[in-house]
């Protein structure tokens, strides 16, 4: 019967159900059932010659309780069918034990039996949101439906005889409008003042058409209940104009702020449309380590994982010794005190124009950040640090003789760092699995405080096997179109929004273009030759000089491809291989590296990517260039060594996608806790 398995098995169909059934052969090849089958659904049918023995019978007859379903065994219960609906129509000789040989015509069929026949448990299913009550229509098909919202109090407006309270849930940029009249249960908590902005409420009632002009239905209110309230008097978002840095400063409450809610929204969907991108295209989903030995680009800006500082109580520059601060000086002292009393003064005249009406919160709030700042500077004059060498309970951090860290003794017993990439670890997958892609968190210790950097920051990285540059290029543009098509379709409200207040330009508009317009290409020699007419002419002046051999400037790119090729996006390859990383394919010139940039107009590079260099001797020789130890690499160079194989991805910094699509200027207000220098907070 293992045969009989192997070939009812080999149709690979998911959720398929075959059931084999027998059938004894009379002499005049006419057949009849052996056993009566129930009826219902449709099975394998397996017609058997006369049994030379009752054995060869009674096992035919155990085969009424074999079933065999893809994907899932589900051996012994019993056929339930008489129906037979042929697919296919096989036949097999199958030899048993006395040399007789039985002859089964096998005929694979699909069933009903899809749906699962015991319930493990009950379904899973989520409250109601509010953006699924609005659908496509504002809501309009839902008049008159009961329905029950859950969510914050965006704003509440008391009249006489009624109130009204919007509520917003997070899953749409506008929420709906409750009107709560006295007659509602729980109604108390509005004439009481209880409910307030910020406040989360659960409201049950009646769709109705709005008669107001701003939205298309409101709920009739049956009930309402408080959950959480929120003291008004310093709730810090109220229904005016917040700053977004001072948005930054509250990241546990600014997701409820119509901009940081709409970006997390976009950002929600550019994550699923990149994960459908590379699962449509057959690409394996690897996790990549977050420490590691390595440095993917040899900058050096990294983040050291150690454990060795652990209980040093203050040490500095991982020493071990501790070094005193030099004592202030009686004038940096009084110097620090007249600035604290300045600030101090400065608070409180703002608090006295903010009563008078002449400033905002906003504006006293960044007040008193500066005054805590100063009066933490003014405690650390005050106050010297220890040296860590008159600590007795202080341990020290271990030396080699000639003074060096010893990192032997360290956690991981080596220098240890937080990654800058994972595309090393994705090319070790890629040369097993072929096409791979990795989408995770990575950092940089760069000591940045511009709006275009992060400490940490999320990165997608495909790597693609059998694949060369040009391969590459296309995986690069298909993505990115994808992306911003998949935004396009899902999220017009937001990027509605992004349009009025943030961009304040046609940023649909621009998408669109994107996404159905073939990328220019050009190399490197090619760009820079435009950057140079350009300054020769007098067309344009750029801040930073360029020549061969020099990295361009966002200013550079942005003129390419805004300028130069009119609002099309631009591919940029055959970099010089100076300012490019180790890995990356030398070309024949032996000058350049089969390397890639995409520019994209309003930003300038999007990402990069490049072949990797796949030749041993090549390899080992740029990693010596650059001055890396090779033995740190040893697992990368037998990749070379062991089935070589020329592939190539690329790495996208995904928060610098969020802001293309949305056109936030600060790359801190696209990612939900940024960390950069000084601010490591949430």
């Amino acid at each position: 019967f293992s045969s009989i398995s192997a070939l009812c098995c080999s149709d690979n169909v998911a959720k398929r159900r075959f059931t084999l059934a027998c059938q004894k052969v009379t002499p005049s090849n006419q057949s009849r059932p052996l056993l009566g089958l129930p009826a219902r659904r449709s099975h394998t049918h397996i017609a058997a010659p006369r049994f030379p023995t009752p054995s060869l019978a009674m096992a035919t007859m155990m085969t009424t309780r074999l079933v065999v379903r893809t994907g899932v065994a589900c051996f012994g219960r019993r056929a339930v069918s008489n129906a037979f609906v042929a697919r296919a129509t096989q036949r097999r000789v199958v030899a048993i034990p006395g040399g007789a040989r039985v002859a089964f015509a096998v005929r694979a069929v699909a069933t009903d039996a899809d749906a699962p026949t015991t319930t493990v448990g009950k379904v899973f299913k989520r409250h109601e949101r509010i953006a699924a009550i609005k659908g496509s229509d504002g809501g309009e098909s839902r008049v008159g439906d009961q329905v029950t919202l859950r969510g914050w109090v965006r704003t509440v407006r008391a009249q006489k005889d009624l109130s009204f309270v919007e509520v917003n849930d997070g899953s749409s940029l506008s929420g709906i409008q409750a009107v709560v009249t006295p007659g509602a249960d729980g109604s108390s908590v509005l004439s009481d003042g209880k409910i307030s902005t910020g406040a989360s409420v659960v409201i049950e009632g009646t769709v109705v058409l709005s008669p107001g002009g701003k939205q298309k239905v409101e709920v009739k209110a049956s009930s309402i209940q408080l959950i959480g309230a929120a003291d008004a008097a310093t709730f810090p978002l109220q229904k005016k104009k917040t700053s977004l840095e001072f948005l930054r400063g509250i990241a546990h409450l600014r997701p409820r702020t119509n901009t940081i809610g709409a970006v997390s929204r976009v950002r929600n969907q550019l994550a699923f449309a990149t994960h459908t991108f590379f699962q449509q295209h057959g690409f394996t989903y690897v996790n990549t380590p977050i420490v590691t030995a390595s440095d993917c680009e040899g900058a050096g800006e990294q983040f050291q994982v150690t454990t060795l500082l652990n209980g040093t109580d203050g040490a500095t520059g991982g020493s071990g010794a501790g070094v005193a601060a030099a004592p202030a000086s009686e004038a940096d002292i009084t110097a620090a005190k007249a600035s604290v009393t300045e600030q101090g003064d400065v608070v409180k005249a703002l608090k006295e124009r903010k009563k008078a009406g002449q400033a905002t919160k906003d504006e006293v709030d960044v007040a008193v950040g500066e005054l805590l700042r100063r009066k933490a500077a003014l405690a650390s004059l005050e106050t010297p640090v220890t040296p860590v060498s008159t600590r007795s309970h202080s341990k020290q951090v271990p030396k080699n003789k000639d003074g060096s860290v010893d990192y032997t003794q360290d956690f991981f017993r080596k220098p240890s760092y937080l990654t800058v990439s994972g595309q090393l670890n994705a090319e070790i997958f890629a040369c097993a699995m072929r096409d791979v892609y990795t989408f995770g968190p990575t950092f940089r210790a760069e000591n940045s405080n511009t709006s275009r950097h992060l400490a940490e920051f999320w990165m997608v990285e495909p790597e693609l096997a059998f694949a060369d540059l040009q391969d590459d290029m296309d995986c690069a543009e298909a993505y990115l179109k994808h992306c911003v098509l998949h935004v396009l379709e899902h999220c017009d409200e937001d990027l509605e929004f992004f349009e009025k207040n943030i961009s304040k330009d046609n940023l649909r508009e621009r998408l669109r273009a994107v996404a159905t317009q073939d990328f220019a290409r050009i190399t490197y020699t090619e760009a820079v030759e435009h950057v140079l007419h350009a300054i020769e002419t007098g067309a344009k002046k750029f801040e930073f000089p360029v020549e061969w051999g020099s990295d361009l400037q966002s200013e550079h790119e942005r003129y390419l491809t805004e300028v130069v090729f009119k609002g099309q996006p631009v591919i940029v390859r055959d970099y010089p291989k100076q300012i490019k990383a180790f890995y990356m394919r030398e070309n024949e010139d032996g000058k350049t590296v089969a390397a890639m940039d995409m520019l994209v107009p309003g930003v300038g590079e999007l990402m990069g990517g490049s072949q990797r260099e796949e030749r041993l001797d090549v390899l080992e020789r740029r990693i010596e260039e650059v001055g890396l130890d090779k033995e740190s690499y040893w697992w990368y160079l037998d990749l070379r060594r062991y089935g070589t194989v020329p592939h190539a991805g690329f790495g996208l910094g995904f928060e610098r996608l969020v802001q293309y699509c949305t056109g936030m200027e600060n790359i801190r207000d696209v990612i939900p806790f940024p960390r950069f220098p000084g601010s490591a907070e949430f």
